[in-house]
């Protein structure tokens, strides 16, 4: 095959002191963090969606991206060009794993047939790459919100026909991806919400969405595929509203539907932001809960209310994350995946190489500094200390059940105030991450 980045070498760990724009200066994958090599801990995918299709285009203007592995058309044979240029780049780079909506990786046809044969012949392309290169699949997903047919949604479009429509797009991806062995699968509902409440039955639409889900998690027994399930929240854009508008929305919509055995989170960086979180709020909601599953690693302009896909390079940021990655034991089916875009002005193939490195270095330190934090202890046994009255007598007692408000009552009665509090010292605990960075 001929190469698309023939005069760029595969991306190799040279350390601190590098000045190649084109070496890893943090990310070493051999190097042994906490029991397990940084490739294990991190897990880096790669997206087909913004690396290898986003033409940078924006509300004002056309795309910039010089993409000379594209010939502008949407044939067959461009898609399996194309796939093989996304191999030839994911392996370069060194990242285990890709991810892909089936829209992203073959054209759709005049027909859900055609469409699907489509599918297929890039399929076989993707499974011969993937045999050469030995790099895996982390989930696949369904676009269920570009073609106008999902203008009101897919799973909670008022129309039962789109309803069919996504559960047989969903159906074929599920088969494509359990072909491929990927870890996982990915629901985000893209326009699983509304604009007015005016035109609305919400109790409805989430009973179809519940509906469709548990249509789905059949679906995936009776093929046999073991892949993690995964939701991901967002909490609007494109819709006013999405049912699945943050960590919290999405337990307790699991919960109430009876699916929270069946899926985990797929958490980004972005969408926190976007929900008014920081993402260690939503990894810790998540965590707690044990839907912690994976990661689209991104970031924010805070001063942009929309979703820019930026590539994350805050080293405060990936310590934040990683820590409590680390604190919930890591990744298992789940990973990093680069869920980002180059921006509009930074067109040249090379910037996807400039980009990925720069996320895959932030995130490289991210893990250190949060393997030394762990290590260091300061900081888990302040957290600790902080809720020691829990751990023995009134607090313990509390805990395990065996009080109720007529002894507290007493107690308080008896004790006449509280007498002590201590200072949560925030600021110390600011400077002792400071020290680690």
């Amino acid at each position: 095959m001929e190469t698309v980045f023939k005069n760029i070498s595969k991306i190799k760990y040279e350390g601190p002191k590098s000045r190649n724009p084109l070496a890893f200066k943090h990310y070493n994958p051999a190097e042994v963090v906490e029991g397990k090599t940084m490739r294990e801990h991190l897990r880096f995918s790669v997206v087909y969606w913004h690396t290898f299709r986003n033409a940078l285009s924006d509300q004002f203007g056309v795309g910039t991206a010089i993409r000379p592995w594209d010939d502008g058309s949407n044939s067959v044979a461009n898609a399996e060009n194309r796939a093989r240029v996304a191999f030839e780049f994911i392996e370069k780079l060194g990242a285990p794993f890709y991810a892909f909506h089936d829209r992203d990786i073959a054209p759709e046809g005049r027909t859900l047939r055609e469409t699907n044969k489509n599918l297929d012949a890039v399929v076989k392309v993707l499974k011969e790459e993937q045999k050469r290169t030995g790099i895996k699949l982390l989930w696949g997903t369904a676009n269920l919100f570009t073609q106008p047919r999902f203008v009101h949604g897919a799973a909670t479009s008022c129309n039962a026909d789109v309803f069919a429509f996504a559960a047989a797009q969903v159906k074929k991806a599920l088969e494509v991806t359990h072909e491929l062995g990927g870890a996982g699968y990915v629901f985000w509902g893209g326009r699983e919400g509304y604009s007015t409440l005016l035109n609305t039955n919400m109790k409805r639409e989430l009973e179809h969405l519940a509906k469709f889900l548990h249509l789905a998690v059949d679906y995936k027994k009776k093929i046999g595929f073991k892949g993690q399930f995964y939701i991901e929240p967002k909490p609007k854009e494109p819709t006013k509203h999405q049912y699945d508008s943050d960590a919290a929305a999405c337990l307790n919509f699991l919960r109430e539907y009876d699916l929270l055995d069946d899926l985990k989170l797929n958490l980004e960086t972005n969408h926190a932001t976007l929900a008014g979180h920081t993402m260690q709020h939503e990894l810790e909601v998540a965590g707690s809960a044990g839907a912690l599953g994976s990661v689209d690693a991104n970031t924010g302009d805070e001063l942009l209310g929309w979703d820019t896909d930026q590539f994350p390079t805050s080293v405060y940021l990936t310590a934040q994350v990683m820590l409590t990655i680390l604190k919930y034991g890591g990744f298992t089916t789940g990973g990093l995946n680069f869920d980002a875009k180059v921006r509009r002005e930074s067109f040249e193939p090379v910037d996807l190489f400039h980009a990925h490195i720069g996320g895959m270095d932030a995130f490289a330190r991210g893990l250190k500094i949060a393997a030394a934090i762990r290590k260091d202890g300061r900081l888990a046994e302040f957290v600790k200390q902080r809720y020691a009255s829990w751990d023995s007598g009134l607090g313990a007692k509390i805990e395990s059940g065996k009080s109720d408000f007529t002894e507290l009552e007493a107690y308080m009665l008896k004790q006449g105030e509280v007498t002590t509090n201590v200072s949560g010292r925030q600021e110390f605990l600011e400077n002792l991450i400071n020290e680690f960075i």
